[in-house]
């Protein structure tokens, strides 16, 4: 999120936010800008959850909260988990409709 304060929101159509589930509990608490206002927000590698002591339900409420109604996906891209979900909000959102199924 540091790097994000130097991000105008304006350069880009859409924004993604993609945040590491090990990078700890207290990451959606912390309400940087890039986690409030992207458009998606990514919480990406929910299955270390329990290596890296972080409360997946916990956190998945915090973000609920700190997001106010806009989209986040709890995910395992590697595992693609949530991954056609991510793609088709981020079609909608950007006004698309898929030639071909997602995945």
């Amino acid at each position: 999120d540091n790097l994000s304060a130097t991000f105008s929101p304006e350069l880009a159509d859409i924004t993604i936010y993609v945040i590491d589930i090990a990078m700890g509990q207290d990451i959606p608490r912390k309400r940087g800008p890039a986690l409030m206002k992207s458009d998606i927000l990514v919480i990406n590698k929910s299955d270390l959850a329990p290596y890296v002591g972080v409360d997946l339900e916990l956190a998945e409420q915090d973000a609920e909260y700190m997001r106010a109604g806009r989209p986040f996906f709890i995910t395992q891209a590697r595992n693609n988990i949530n991954v056609s979900e991510i793609c088709s909000k981020l079609l909608h959102i950007a006004g698309l409709t898929p030639k071909e199924p997602i995945f």
